[in-house]
């Protein structure tokens, strides 16, 4: 007799990256009509690779803070790399024109790519916008080290208690065990 044991659907880990794989590395277009790849950043001791939107009312939320991010760890080697995932024929409001005017607008000072194709954030296992990856440069790639939300409260920042992003690249940067590495993505599903 063969015994097969299944894990409930919520236990059932999506594909894509988990923390300690090495991500590979891409080359998608950037707002300004340059592409970007996580090589060119040869100095770079990490990367905040988040996936997020012009639509989605989640990563507005976020849109700031993440500004914030890129603001606060780009000086200490860990660049946000924005990419949007959605199928711009789905959602017209996430095109590549769209794109460029929301990184205007709010004055983006990172990489706001596209991906065209929908061909990198299967690779990561992205399911929502906003879903934060943070990458760590190792001598064999680029390691995922936290995976999940920007924070516990998308509706207010003055209200946060758990700044899931920053605690994890703080303890990467002083070498410490990052103590949360995983935490769920809160946002709109991605449009494919």
């Amino acid at each position: 007799m063969i015994c097969v044991a299944f894990a409930p659907k919520d236990k059932i880990r999506p594909s894509g990256y988990d923390i300690g794989d090495i991500a590979t590395d891409f080359s998608l277009k950037n707002v300004d009509g340059n592409m970007v790849s996580l090589s060119d950043f040869e100095t770079a001791r990490g990367f905040l690779v988040i996936f997020t939107c012009n639509t989605c009312p989640y990563a507005v939320a976020y849109e700031d803070r993440i500004i914030a991010l890129d603001a606060k760890y780009k000086s200490k080697g860990v660049p946000v790399i924005a990419i949007n995932p959605n199928n711009p024929v789905a959602k017209p409001g996430d095109s590549f024109e769209a794109m460029k005017k929301r990184a205007a607008e709010k004055g983006f000072n990172f990489p706001y790519l596209l991906d065209d194709g929908q061909k990198i954030y299967p690779q990561y296992g992205a399911q929502r916008t906003p879903h934060v990856y943070l990458l760590e440069s190792t001598k064999s790639g680029n390691m995922v080290r936290y995976i999940g939300a920007i924070d516990d409260n998308y509706q207010d920042a003055s209200q946060v208690e758990d700044r899931y992003v920053e605690d994890a690249v703080d303890a990467m940067l002083a070498g410490k065990e990052i103590g949360v590495t995983v935490t769920k993505a809160i946002g709109c599903s991605i449009k494919i």
